[in-house]
């Protein structure tokens, strides 16, 4: 079978972070499926030999064991060894691998519900780009005889094929971050660990703790929570302010399920946004390109710290394409982050004669111990930090269990390509509550500028049948008043 034919038979396809499905429709069979061409893919671009060694990560949702071993089985049958590196952040297995020359897996649905799940799928040099996607689609796969039953789940005594797990990639990935960052730079800061079902958990202590700060584990949940980054739970927003009020920390953190996009509050229990805290990683680290999607906020224009800012579809593959095309600018260093906070390097960062290897794939720890760094060295606290950058403000929502099919005819009405229907068209949906259009961008979904300077972008999602919106003003609280006011019309799209 085709891969592309087993995306449209299966229901789990390639989103915006690898293939993301229903988790009872990722059955062992799929996973199987598409590990086998992923491999297979490798194998014709001359990235893979037999007996080659092939990575395998997962998170915590339950369904992630089960996803591993099948993605193990296939490796075995591909005649390569798979290698567990167990309940691990998705950037410690970039890591390991990029440092090894080995491709991995990581098996994770990220922030998305636990009834879902998905598959990351890594070149020895990094994440897949989506010209790689294509090639995996191409693949044509064999279903072995008797290994399956009628459901695609192993038939008894068969499928058993992931390897006890080995620590050695976590450890790298402690070891990176201690090893670069200064000896106690962060002594005197108390810091809470939003721990929740975030796979980055143990690292952020082990990290935050190794360089000095004074830790507290806040949260832990053996249940899996999806906390999403770029829309945040009013629960989570809720515990960041009661954990604030006590006044004992100086900074909250947390990550997604993954541990590849970060959430940073300030003394007050306030959440960074995550484009905030991308501009504050990238000015602290010294960067002169940046990257980042159209959806993020305009201060990296606005505050003059970079050389070269290039924006992107949404997506981290976007993100490293662009990466690529601003190194071969010259400039250096170069980073991209997105709008959920995940940060990548695209070169090197050389501090005091210390070197941080590049690592083209999101990652949250590097975020919050950069920014907390920034603060202990301007002797500013985190909210000061953020009241430095120009005054812009984003917020961002979306509505579950909304079909794609919907969400991407009512953008299409909106952006046919005739410009001045499109904008009576907009300004019809949305003119009363935000004026006049000035601009329209459609590089990725519609992203609508008013004359006022405001700002109004609407996407499906790439990874669940979910339709986001973006919004973003010059107060916090008229972000948050747009962003509702789309909801509310967004809302109505259902019919």
């Amino acid at each position: 079978m085709r891969i592309g034919d087993l995306m449209n038979e299966s229901g789990v396809k390639f989103g915006t972070s690898g293939a993301r499905g229903l988790a009872a429709d990722m059955t062992d069979w799929v996973c199987y499926a598409y590990t086998a061409g992923f491999l297979g893919y490798l194998k014709t671009a001359g990235i893979l030999v037999s007996g080659q060694e092939v990575g395998i990560a997962g998170d915590l949702r339950p369904s992630s064991p089960r996803i591993m071993n099948a993605c193990a089985a296939a490796v075995l049958d591909l005649g390569c060894r798979p290698r567990n590196f167990g309940s691990i952040p998705s950037p410690a297995l970039v890591v390991h691998g990029m440092a090894r020359g080995m491709p991995t897996l990581m098996v994770t649905g990220s922030h998305i519900p636990d009834d879902r799940n998905g598959i990351k799928f890594n070149l020895p040099t990094g994440e897949i780009l989506k010209r790689d996607e294509e090639g995996i689609s191409l693949q044509e796969v064999r279903r072995p005889e008797g290994l399956f039953d009628a459901l695609g789940g192993f038939a008894v005594g068969q499928g058993a094929a992931l390897p006890d797990p080995d620590p050695i990639a976590y450890r790298e990935y402690v070891d990176r971050y201690l090893g670069f960052f200064p000896a106690n730079c962060l002594r005197g800061l108390r810091v809470g660990v939003y721990e929740h079902s975030s796979v980055a958990r143990e690292a952020y202590v082990e990290v935050l703790a190794g360089l000095g700060a004074r830790v507290d584990r806040l949260g832990y949940s053996d249940v899996f929570i999806p906390v999403d980054t770029e829309a945040i739970r009013p629960e989570d927003v809720v515990l960041a302010r009661d954990w604030a009020a006590s006044g004992q920390f100086d900074a909250l953190v947390s990550a997604d399920g993954d541990g590849d996009r970060p959430l940073i509050g300030d003394e007050t229990g306030a959440w960074l946004r995550g484009d905030i805290a991308g501009v504050l990683c990238a000015r602290q680290l010294g960067a002169r390109g940046v990257v980042t999607p159209v959806s993020s906020n305009t201060a990296v224009e606005k505050c003059g710290c970079f050389a070269s800012v290039r924006r992107t579809r949404i997506g981290s593959p976007f993100v490293i394409e662009g990466m690529l095309q601003t190194m071969d600018e010259g400039l250096t260093p170069v980073v991209g982050y997105e709008a959920n906070g995940g940060f990548l390097l695209g070169t090197d960062i050389e501090r005091d004669g210390r070197v941080l290897a590049a690592l083209p794939t999101r990652d949250a720890v590097i975020v919050a111990v950069t920014i907390l760094l920034a603060a202990v060295e301007q002797g500013k606290p985190l909210s000061a930090l953020a009241r430095d950058l120009p005054g812009r403000f984003t917020h961002s929502d979306r509505l579950k269990d909304f079909p794609t099919e919907i969400a991407r005819a009512g953008i299409a009405a909106l952006s046919s390509g005739d410009v001045q229907r499109d904008k009576a068209a907009i300004e019809a949906a949305f003119g009363v509550r935000f004026g006049a259009v000035a601009d329209l961008d459609t590089t990725d979904g519609l992203r609508m500028t008013f004359v006022s300077g405001e700002i109004a972008h609407l996407r499906p999602s790439g990874n669940a049948p979910e339709l986001r919106a973006y919004t973003e003003a010059d107060s916090p609280e008229r972000a948050a008043e747009m962003n509702r006011i789309c909801m509310e019309i967004l809302a109505g799209w259902r019919g």
